[in-house]
């Protein structure tokens, strides 16, 4: 059988990858992987990079590019034969890496690459990949004895399966529920553009009508715009239940005993590598040191946070019972009456606002955007292999038209497809036998596809998102650095990894920036003056009450871990609850079930590290201040961003690098004044 995926091709063969393809390949590239490891130990005695880390880093480059793509066709195109490949997989990619990180020979060699005298020699990048290789096997028990290198092996194998059934249950659950309207007197107050697309999702399932259903841009349209409460609670309970013990699927897909499962295992991992909690294990690869301190900002933060957020609360309750009559807010009123404030306070409506970003103004704004930040053109490609019709593919190149990367952006929300938005790595830059590897990655979003001619209309939220998975794709792609290890993302500590996504989101509330990603997708007219100065003025629209909801997400994340009892499991909702009187304004209902949909810490890898969204847009916000000072596009801020930061991937400490290109270690005030909140 000719297999697609043991062909080593530049870039995957997606539409000839079968699921009977996918556990051969990797079978097959695990041994390989595994005689690289043998025959570069059994062949030396004086260890190197060439002789012992080079040859490793081909062979695993090989099971990467395999496992790859097939891990991203079950995220972006689901289906049971290959769910069923995939699964067949994780415990024996699971087994392999544990395998390496124990395996006492190659740790021996890896010390004395860094014991020789020749270590010096080495370049920064080869030095940092051979210091993170020796603490990671540490952290993988190659101190510990046979039973307990057992243990954790096991531990890690159960920890891979259960993150994979908690994310199909929450697809599963996601795709489950749907509600067909026939009347539409029902959906009054939804704007034209989303009956437009809940008409046309009712036509792709043969059905007359409306059809809402959990996929963001639906839910989140019947959440802003339906008149009907009734409607509003329906579609909430529902999408706030998924993969739970509530809801109108109670019971059918149900994370309930994964999560205890998960926190258990991540405890007793924890505890055999010494550590007294998974919230210490966690920063043990981050720029946090300890837990308390993580503790400490987000507080600190909370702190400096509640009173904006419950100012923001009481005004928009005196909103909605004055204006509208409502005697209590619920949860599944907010965002409705948040946008009638809007629209009351601002004359703003995000309805309005998306008519300005069509993605066909977004899209090559964005490019020319980072061309003049950073030199880079990007151009399509229009031959390429693809899992959907909607995909593109594009290529970063340099002025003389020298590739720096590639991608795929998949952008539109659809049946089996992972909800949220997302950057991964196809292909990592590596340097081998005089030949750079290219670096492709994945952008993937959810956004509201086109309906009928109408290009896609994306909100001014939805711009931000795009620009988030740009900033991760740009560091993936930009990097100069030639060994996987510490290429693009790859050692980058976990807290400070979303620098660079979250620094692109500061030019899509700038002026001289808006102009290029914007312009009224019927006419091309420009973002009027007054429709940007509301944007403006509402910025910091409940701001408060955002903030304390992230560090809600935070706080809830780190403490569960950090306070975990064996004798009592996870408390989940227990510790939630506490949080949520500590730093909530709006309690949701008894049968809100945020944690069972929470994939980021429980599949995701933001395991007792949420925070790092909190912790990187203080970095985020601080390194934009420079630009603030020197002017948005001035070419000599660009490139030392691009220098000091894309281009360095994981080759040096994240406190280092910062420094190095802002000339002193982060400070918060940048974050609170971009919020709108007083220090």
């Amino acid at each position: 059988m000719n297999n697609p995926l043991l062909s080593n091709t530049t870039l995957p063969q997606f539409s000839a990858i079968k699921p009977e393809h996918v556990e051969p390949a990797i079978d097959q590239l695990l041994a390989e992987a595994r005689r690289s490891v043998e025959e570069s130990l059994r062949a030396n005695t004086d260890y190197t990079w060439e002789n012992l880390i080079e040859p490793i880093e081909q062979a695993e480059n090989r099971l990467n590019k395999a496992w790859s793509p097939v891990s991203h066709l079950n995220s972006v195109c689901n289906n049971d034969e290959l769910r069923a490949a995939y699964n067949a997989c994780l415990p024996k990619l699971s087994a392999y890496s544990t395998e390496m990180g124990q395996n006492e020979a190659l740790c021996q060699a890896y010390k004395m690459i860094a014991e020789h005298v020749d270590f010096r020699n080495l370049d920064q990048a080869q030095q940092k990949a051979v210091n993170n290789a020796l603490r990671d096997f540490k952290l993988s028990g190659i101190d510990l004895d046979d039973a307990k290198k057992a243990r954790y092996k096991e531990i890690s194998q159960e920890l891979s399966r259960l993150a994979s059934k908690y994310e199909e249950n929450l697809l599963d659950a996601t795709n489950a529920w749907h509600k067909i309207i026939t009347d539409p007197a029902m959906l009054a107050g939804l704007p034209e553009s989303a009956l437009a697309q809940a008409k046309q999702a009712a036509e792709a399932e043969q059905q007359e009508g409306w059809l809402i259903n959990l996929q963001f841009p639906s839910y989140l349209a019947v959440m802003t715009y339906a008149d009907n409460r009734e409607l509003r609670q329906e579609h909430y309970t529902a999408f706030v239940t998924r993969a739970s013990d509530q809801g109108p699927h109670a019971g059918q897909w149900d994370n309930t005993e994964l999560m205890q499962q998960m926190m258990a295992l991540r405890h007793e991992k924890a505890q055999l590598l010494g550590f007294k909690n998974y919230a210490e294990l966690s920063l043990a690869t981050k720029m946090a040191e300890k837990p308390e301190d993580v503790v400490a900002f987000l507080e600190d933060l909370a702190r400096k946070s509640l009173p904006q957020a419950r100012r923001d609360l009481e005004e928009l309750q005196e909103f909605a019972k004055t204006h509208h009559g409502l005697a209590k807010l619920e949860s599944w009123d907010t965002t409705y009456y948040s946008e009638k404030m809007r629209q009351h306070c601002y004359q703003l409506s995000q309805e309005e606002v998306k008519c300005y970003f069509p993605i066909t103004r977004v899209l090559p704004g964005m490019f020319e955007i980072v061309k003049k930040l950073y030199g880079i053109q990007i151009v399509p490609i229009e031959q390429f292999d693809s899992w959907h019709p909607d995909v593109q593919f594009f290529e970063i190149q340099t002025p003389d038209g020298h590739s720096r990367g590639q991608f795929y952006l998949d952008l539109y929300a659809r049946a089996h497809k992972r909800g949220g938005a997302w950057m991964d790595d196809c292909v990592g830059r590596k340097f081998s036998a005089g030949q750079v590897q290219i670096p492709v990655a994945y952008l993937t979003c959810n956004f509201t596809p086109p309906a009928g001619d109408t290009p896609a209309l994306l909100t001014h939220d939805e711009v931000t998102t795009l620009f988030h998975e740009f900033g991760h794709g740009l560091h993936h792609m930009l990097t100069r650095i030639d060994y996987l290890s510490v290429s693009g993302i790859n050692g980058v500590a976990w807290d400070a990894v979303e620098l660079p996504s979250q620094f692109m989101e500061n030019w899509c509330w700038e002026q001289e920036s808006l102009t290029m990603i914007s312009g009224h997708y019927q006419t091309g007219e420009a973002l009027p003056d007054d429709l940007f100065n509301k944007m403006l003025a509402a910025k910091n629209f409940q701001a408060g009450m955002l903030m304390v909801r992230q560090l809600e997400f935070s706080l809830f994340d780190f403490k569960i871990h950090q306070d975990y009892e064996s004798a009592r499991g996870a408390a989940i909702y227990e510790t939630l609850d506490a949080v949520r009187k500590q730093v909530s304004v709006l309690i949701p209902p008894s049968f809100n079930r945020f944690a069972h949909s929470f994939s980021h810490i429980f599949a995701g890898g933001y395991a007792a590290g949420y925070y790092s969204y909190k912790w990187a847009e203080v970095l985020s916000s601080d390194a934009f201040s420079l630009f603030e000072e020197k002017g948005i596009f001035d070419p000599e801020t660009g490139h030392a961003f691009l220098t000091n930061i894309l281009e360095q991937g994981g080759s040096q400490d994240a406190m280092v690098l910062f420094k190095n290109f802002r000339g002193r270690e982060p400070n918060i005030d940048a974050l609170l004044r971009h919020n709108g909140i007083a220090a």
